[in-house]
């Protein structure tokens, strides 16, 4: 063999040629025992030759890679072990187990194969490597170190008997001491290598020593590892082991549910659910109380019905949404008619959310007369948004825990409707309408307007806490949408968190289209008609919206459109007669819908002493109210009757006093009050009215009745009036607009501050109407009352007064003499 090269002078020992075999991943160490399954045809015959010729002697040394199947001289080591076969034995497989005891280290120098017909396998010349001897305190002190941490590491290790251990201690050589103790250590085969190859006895030992304080370390860690295993494993057995006893107590009692598989089942439940950590852990905790409980507790119910409940809410569980602007447009456009500015504002916001990932939800008060679409509005938002809907209705309630739930230590406790309506919805984004927020009412269980407030500000709601689950719930992400008839009922507070967007009454030319466009077909369909079994013409539609229905909004439009239909259809069922396609007309229109219901559209004949119309905003729109004064001789009391608020009453004394104290600039004599009676009232006096506009119109009603100078039939007022005859600027002016054109009324004075509000009127109210604006109380009664010559009853300067005569009033207006 060539690529060794040998020291001669190192070599004072014999050399001698034997048969080889490599060893995978084993080093055989001198004066060791090591038994080893043979397996290879090339080793099995070179142990056989072993065996046969040499006196047992083999030559034992490690692959330096174990995968190698039949190693080249590169592929093993230079130095092994001469070993002598102590027994083997033929195994059913092929295989041989051999036990082998180490002689002496030696360097293989050639090889040479063996002479022979079967001769596969290598024989090499070996020359055995001498040993040097050490002795001294250092080497003493080597071997009773290792001889004490052997016995430690018997101790940990059990493989290892204690009469080994023995037989190894009583060596005394250091180099001999390390050959013994190495092939008990589990050390890789390449450190073994090295320590074969090391001639010097006590650095051997050393690091002998070395790898066995490791081996220590990693049997303790093993055996730490061990033990927790161990104990984990008695406890699961144990646990496993009392859970079916506890099946089959529970069995045997007729009890089919398992209380443990409840508590399993929620915890599946929690490690699948997205859910911040504190709300985690505290669910883990009430599971872990579940186990401990008795099913038969009232405690046990309790704590369930609470881990259920952390369970299916949708903590983190957002619809996706694609938002398509132009389409959300067409969608809202579809479903409504008119109502521009929501529907503005509502792109606006969609918009927004397209270009930021996140934004706080907007918190939109839709305020209006009943029946103007705002709940159908808040639906076509979910579906522009393509977000689920969520509705909850507010009025009537008067619970505080309605909104932030109960405690849980009350029977029967729940979490707040917020709450309950996101679990039925099972997504925590969806826009959620909050309806007749104006009708909640306070009494002795709390307000549940204030409990509203972290519900609706975008600042607080992303932590909003509920009683019943005294956790933080991110509400952030809903779009609330609130709904009301007036802003009075709300409080202001509540009313700082949204942002308010007013949906007026409809024009009749909206009705007409809103009826024609939407209502008709949908009420043509439900009752099981066809577009060919009914129409109505123009004028049969205007007639039912101006005769049959007095509101702002279209619900009693659709009940009567609904009537007609339903007699329609009694007539295709009867049979009666062979038609099938009914047409509505204005001449018709009464055998469908009885007397009409309202004289809706009809003022005064002509104008009247001490009646003046004017103009009021109400709960459903705006309406037009006829004040009405008489005049009477008494003793100065004054009635105010019509079912009037305080407001108005007020309004009234306020225009008296304001008439005294101009009296003499209209010819009355300073204490003309102390000889008559004025009695004021509003027409309809079953319905509650109130409210700071009338001011002007119960002026000029009172004026109208001491001067009996008659009112304009055709115009109508609004706007307050001060006790030096200011007119003040009012609210819901488009509302009233729309009311006196309902009315047919062509001309109407307003205060001269509401100028800007006109804006808001439909550009087809203005063209219809004439609008005066005025700013004092000589202004109205110049254009209001029906008087040749106003300039010379309502002088503006007290100097310039001019008593009244009968000349300066027409024939027909004059007054009869007062006594």
């Amino acid at each position: 063999m060539t690529g060794f090269t040998f020291d001669n002078d190192r070599f004072a020992a014999e050399t001698i040629r034997l048969p080889m075999m490599s060893l995978r991943e084993v080093v055989m160490f001198p004066r060791s025992i090591a038994p080893l399954f043979v397996g290879r045809e090339a080793s099995i015959k070179a142990i056989e030759q072993a065996v046969a010729a040499h006196d047992k002697k083999i030559f034992l040394v490690a692959q330096r890679s174990p995968e190698t199947e039949k190693p080249n001289p590169e592929d093993l080591f230079e130095m092994g072990t001469v070993s002598k076969i102590l027994q083997m034995l033929r195994l059913p497989d092929g295989t041989i187990k051999v036990l082998f005891e180490g002689l002496y280290r030696a360097e293989w120098e050639s090889e040479t194969m063996g002479v022979g017909e079967d001769a596969d396998y290598p024989m090499v010349t070996v020359r055995r490597v001498p040993e040097e001897e050490s002795a001294g305190a250092e080497s003493d002190a080597l071997i009773r170190a290792t001889q004490e941490a052997l016995e430690h590491y018997g101790r940990i290790n059990k493989k290892l008997a204690p009469e080994t251990i023995l037989a190894i201690n009583s060596i005394t050589s250091p180099g001999r001491l390390a050959d013994a103790v190495m092939p008990h250590l589990k050390v890789d085969y390449i450190k073994k290598q090295g320590v074969l190859e090391e001639l010097e006895p006590v650095r051997r030992l050393e690091e002998t020593y070395a790898f066995l304080q490791g081996e220590i370390e990693i049997s303790s860690i093993e055996k730490r590892i061990k033990n927790r295993v161990k104990q984990q494993m008695e406890k699961n057995q144990k646990e496993y082991y009392l859970n079916e006893q506890i099946k089959a107590i529970n069995k045997e009692m007729g009890r089919e549910d398992d209380p443990g598989a409840e508590a399993v089942e929620f915890e599946k439940r929690l490690e699948e659910k997205n859910m911040p950590e504190e709300a985690r852990e505290k669910t883990l905790r009430e599971i872990k109380k579940l186990r401990q409980i008795p099913p038969s507790s009232a405690e046990y119910t309790v704590v369930r019905n609470y881990v259920e409940w952390i369970l299916d809410l949708p903590w983190a569980v957002y619809q996706e949404t694609d938002l398509d602007i132009t389409a959300a447009e067409a969608i809202l456009n579809e479903d409504h008619y008119g109502l521009e500015k929501p529907k503005e504002r509502i792109l606006e916001y969609l918009a927004v959310q397209k270009l930021v990932d996140r934004i706080k939800g907007p918190i939109l008060c839709l305020v209006g007369p009943p029946g103007v679409g705002k709940t159908s509005l808040a639906k076509s938002i979910a579906k522009a948004m393509g977000r689920e809907f969520v509705r909850l209705s507010l009025g009537g309630v008067r619970d505080e825990a309605e909104i932030r739930g109960h405690r849980r230590t009350y029977v029967g406790a729940l979490p707040g409707k917020i709450i309950q309506s996101l679990k039925r919805v099972k997504f925590n984004n969806p826009v959620f309408c909050l309806d007749e927020v104006d009708k909640m009412s306070t009494d002795f269980r709390g307000d549940p307007s204030s409990a509203l407030l972290e519900v609706l500000d975008p600042e607080q709601n992303y932590a909003y806490n509920d009683h019943y689950l005294d956790l933080d719930y991110d509400l952030s992400k809903i779009f609330f949408i609130t709904t009301a008839n007036s802003l009075h009922s709300i409080p202001l507070p509540l009313q700082d968190r949204m942002e308010i967007i007013r949906i007026p009454g409809y024009l009749e030319t909206e009705k007409s289209q809103i009826g024609r466009r939407f209502l008709l077909p949908k009420n043509i369909e439900q009752h099981g008609l066809k577009d060919e079994n009914l129409s109505f013409d123009e004028e049969a539609l205007l007639e039912v919206i101006r005769r049959y229905t007095r509101e702002a909004g279209v619900r009693n439009l659709e009940r009567e459109l609904a009537s007609v239909c339903r007699k329609v259809a009694r007539k295709l069922v009867e049979g009666k007669n062979e038609e099938t396609a009914f047409e509505i007309t204005k001449a018709n229109l009464e055998s469908y819908l009885g007397v009409p219901k309202h004289r809706h559209g009809e003022m005064e004949a002509a104008p009247r002493v001490g009646l003046c119309t004017g103009m009021a905003y109400t709960e459903v729109g705006g309406e037009i109210l006829m004040v009405e004064a008489a005049i009477m001789p008494g003793t100065g009391k004054v009635e105010i009757t019509g079912k009037l608020g305080e407001v108005m009453q007020e309004s009234a004394r306020a225009a008296l006093s304001y008439l005294r104290s101009r009296s003499g600039l209209y010819g009355l004599k300073p204490d003309f009050h102390k000889e008559i009676d004025i009695h004021i009232h509003v027409p309809e006096g079953a319905i509650p009215k109130d409210g700071p506009s009338a001011g002007i119109t119960l002026a000029t009603t009172i004026i109208s009745a001491l001067l009996n100078i008659p009112v304009r039939n055709d115009i109508a007022m609004t706007g307050e009036i001060t006790l030096r005859g200011r007119v003040l600027p009012i609210g819901g002016l488009r509302e009233k607009l729309l009311a006196a054109h309902r009315g047919l009324i062509r001309t109407a004075i307003i205060p001269a501050e509401n100028e800007k509000d006109l804006k808001e009127v439909p550009e087809a109210i203005l063209k219809d109407m004439e609008i005066i604006k005025v700013e004092s109380m000589d202004e109205v009664l110049g254009k209001a009352l029906v008087c040749p010559e106003p300039e010379k009853v309502f002088c503006r300067k007290t100097e310039d007064a001019v008593p009244l005569t009968e000349t300066l009033l027409k024939e027909e207006f004059r007054a009869e003499p007062r006594h």
